[in-house]
């Protein structure tokens, strides 16, 4: 439920009806804005009495939320929520943001040329793995610490800024210490105990969407996290699975375009995990930018055949440069152009 209050309301009316909220039993976030101030009632269940509240002092109108996530609707918030980093990069405005580097951290060598390999092509924040949670508990499962402080290495030799997955609760301490955006992935979409530690995150959250789950499902685990009060979130489609094996997964573009529909977070895609195929990852990067994704998150490996893990769906630096080329076409067509090199990147390969 939102509270809007009246454009000329004082701050004692705002603090006003705050009070009343707590003294329902209820959570209240205030939301300033340009002409007036909102304010979020949560905890509740649908059967809030509106009648002690629309009779307060400046108070203007009550309006349901009938969503069942609710801060990450846009019934919510209607303005788009954008991410800023470190680096001058913001995810969710105008320009759409490229992340890109290994599935996983493998060494300091590895790791460094990915960085500088992706920083002169244009991406402005580095991917990899340091925790790797994997189908099989005999596959390589990351360097764990030793890999976030060779991410935080690359960070500082390119200026690139950095996300890197949490697999549980404890690993989210060390990742928030290295990394610039913590990443839940697929498989950890509806775990709660890390979706909640997320949300208590003073880092930008990327969460991708679960091998199953419903765009409802997904906006929900988002809920999780901004319950939590951690309000920068960016969501990521990264394919689900299908009846067809000829993909690794079925890309779902039509994804992009609904959750900007329902909700006010910024949404990146994934072509890497969506196809699982090294040469199709760029016709669908070229057409989620298409589709109006506010980002990208793509594999390259400086060698694909020697990757530890995710080899077969990797770019080699040149089809990265490639890909960048094409998507930046059509991004600058539709008038959302890529974010900018990062200063001091050199521009060859």
């Amino acid at each position: 439920m939102l509270i809007v209050m009246k454009h000329n309301a004082t701050s004692q009316e705002v603090q006003g009806a705050v009070s009343t909220i707590h003294a329902m039993g209820y959570q209240a976030r205030p939301m300033p804005g340009s002409q007036r101030t909102a304010i979020g009632l949560v905890g509740n269940d649908g059967r809030v009495d509106k009648a002690r509240l629309v009779g307060l002092p400046g108070v203007l109108e009550i309006i349901p939320v009938s969503r069942p996530y609710k801060q990450v609707s846009r019934e919510w918030r209607e303005e788009d929520t954008v991410v800023p980093l470190a680096n001058g990069t913001v995810i969710g405005g105008r320009e759409v943001a490229v992340m890109a580097g290994p599935c996983s951290v493998e060494s300091e060598g590895q790791i460094m040329e990915a960085a500088e390999r992706v920083a002169a092509a244009g991406a402005t924040i580095l991917r990899g793995g340091a925790y790797k949670p994997r189908t099989s508990p005999y596959s390589f499962q990351g360097l764990g610490v030793e890999g976030l402080r060779l991410l935080a290495r690359a960070r500082e030799a390119t200026g690139l800024a950095i996300v890197t997955e949490a697999v549980d609760p404890e690993s989210l301490d060390s990742v928030e210490e290295y990394a610039d955006i913590v990443q839940i992935g697929a498989r950890n979409m509806q775990n709660y105990p890390l979706l909640r530690r997320a949300g208590r995150s003073p880092r930008p959250v990327l969460l991708k969407r679960g091998l199953a789950a419903t765009i409802k499902e997904l906006l929900l685990a988002a809920e999780y996290i901004l319950s939590e009060g951690n309000p920068n979130i960016i969501l990521c489609e990264r394919g689900v699975r299908s009846f067809d094996t000829e993909t690794r997964n079925l890309f779902d573009l039509a994804a992009i375009p609904v959750v900007q529909s329902l909700s006010h977070l910024p949404i990146i895609a994934d072509p890497s995990h969506g196809t699982g195929i090294r040469d199709k990852v760029t016709p669908m990067a070229r057409a989620a930018v298409a589709a109006g994704a506010d980002g990208l998150i793509v594999e390259v490996h400086p060698d694909p055949s020697k990757a530890l893990s995710d080899g077969a769906q990797s770019l080699h630096p040149e089809e990265f440069v490639e890909m960048m080329a094409q998507v930046r076409g059509i991004a600058d067509h539709i008038g959302r152009p890529l974010v900018g090199p990062l200063a001091g990147a050199r521009q060859t390969v």
